[in-house]
């Protein structure tokens, strides 16, 4: 995707490494470096510095909006999704009886506000079969107190990619529950169609190579009420300064009340100089270039002894392969004397392809696995 001279000027960290890790940490180019210079001289000019920090704002959320297929009014951004769940779990207002769902392929983040003991919702987990969810397992979950059903687009932990449109249909055929989904592991790297989700949530030091402290939020206009998070603050609020600010704090509706104080302006010029990128380079591209590195991984792991739990099927992966293996940490450390960069986690190694990868970094990284696996 990348030209040669391309990738050494945007990415020259990259330079005498092979990096397959950008599940857990994408690597900005040079863009997001200076947007971040930008912001420290636009903080330079104290008070009047604000106007920038505005216009930053709104150029970031249009981009979100862009690749969300919202509005710009629909979108908003917080420090990063973890907060973003915690005020989710805040605008539902659960009570007792009512049911939140699951699964366990997904991240902490959107999973554990229900779990805490002060949250009265019975937690139902959709498990996954052979490293999959079925959405025939889902649909005996679902029912008239089902208030949320929660799921990343993409598995963190395998890759796994679910059929959304499916996901969607089951919901509204055997519920009223809400859809949550979490793309941050699908965002700047696959192509998306978000119709369907009733809230959208992304972090944003991943895929789309901005920083760290950001949380990207989107709310249709038709969800916006049950959405609209009950939190002080100012950012979130309607008329914060008004005369009756002591007597009433009413938030601002849907995706706009999750930004609940100062915006945090450095993580926003990172994150509108990282989607300008994706943008500028086209998701697609990114998605035509990285996907055969994908399938290349994963043929070259089928003929080696590891335990694949990456499903292998045409539609359903993304930019994440992972296997087991019993001597895991010990294939981390050999792959980490060659530089190549992969994460290891609990006897699972997982391998993340992106538009700066290239067939050379597969095929490097097949060659030392075979080394490191052993016959």
């Amino acid at each position: 995707m990348l030209t040669t001279e391309q990738r050494l000027r945007d990415f020259p960290s990259l330079t005498g490494k092979t990096y397959l890790n950008s599940a857990a940490e994408g690597i900005p180019p040079l863009a997001v470096g200076e947007a971040l210079q930008q912001y420290f001289r636009d903080k330079q000019k104290g008070m009047d510095g604000r106007l920038d920090h505005a216009a930053q704002w709104e150029a970031a959320k249009a981009r979100v909006a862009e690749l969300y297929g919202l509005t710009a009014d629909e979108v908003s951004i917080c420090s990063c999704s973890s907060e973003a769940y915690n005020l989710a779990a805040m605008a539902l207002r659960l009570k007792d009886g009512d049911e939140v769902i699951v699964n366990d392929l997904d991240f902490p983040a959107g999973a554990t506000p229900w779990l805490q003991k002060e949250s009265p919702a019975t937690v139902k987990i959709w498990r996954s079969r052979d490293w999959t969810l079925h959405v025939e397992d889902l649909i005996p979950l679902l029912g008239p107190k089902t208030r949320l059903v929660n799921t990343s687009l993409v598995s963190f932990f395998n890759g796994h990619k679910i059929s959304l449109p499916e996901v969607a249909h089951a919901v509204r055929t055997h519920s009223p529950a809400l859809l949550s989904v979490d793309v941050t592991q699908a965002l700047g790297r696959v192509p998306l169609d978000l119709s369907e989700a009733d809230l959208i949530v992304s972090s944003t030091h991943k895929w789309i190579l901005a920083s760290h402290g950001g949380g990207l939020v989107g709310v249709p206009s038709r969800r916006a009420a049950e959405w609209t998070v009950p939190a002080g603050g100012w950012f979130n609020l309607n008329d914060a300064f008004g005369a009756n600010r002591f007597q009433e704090a009413v938030s601002k509706p849907g995706a706009a009340s999750f930004t609940v104080g100062m915006p945090n302006y450095p993580a926003v010029y990172a994150i509108r100089a990282g989607l300008d990128y994706i943008c500028n380079t086209g998701v697609a591209n990114i998605a035509a270039a990285a996907d055969p590195l994908v399938e290349a991984c994963l043929h070259g792991l089928s003929k080696l002894p590891v335990d694949l739990i990456t499903p292998a099927r045409k539609g359903n992966v993304a930019g994440i392969v992972a296997f087991r293996h019993t001597n895991a940490q010990q294939i981390h450390q050999h792959l980490l004397s060659k530089g190549i960069h992969v994460m290891h986690q609990a006897g699972r190694i997982r391998i993340a392809l992106h538009g700066y990868n290239t067939m050379q970094d597969v095929e490097l990284v097949m060659q030392e696995l075979k080394v490191a696996c052993g016959p």
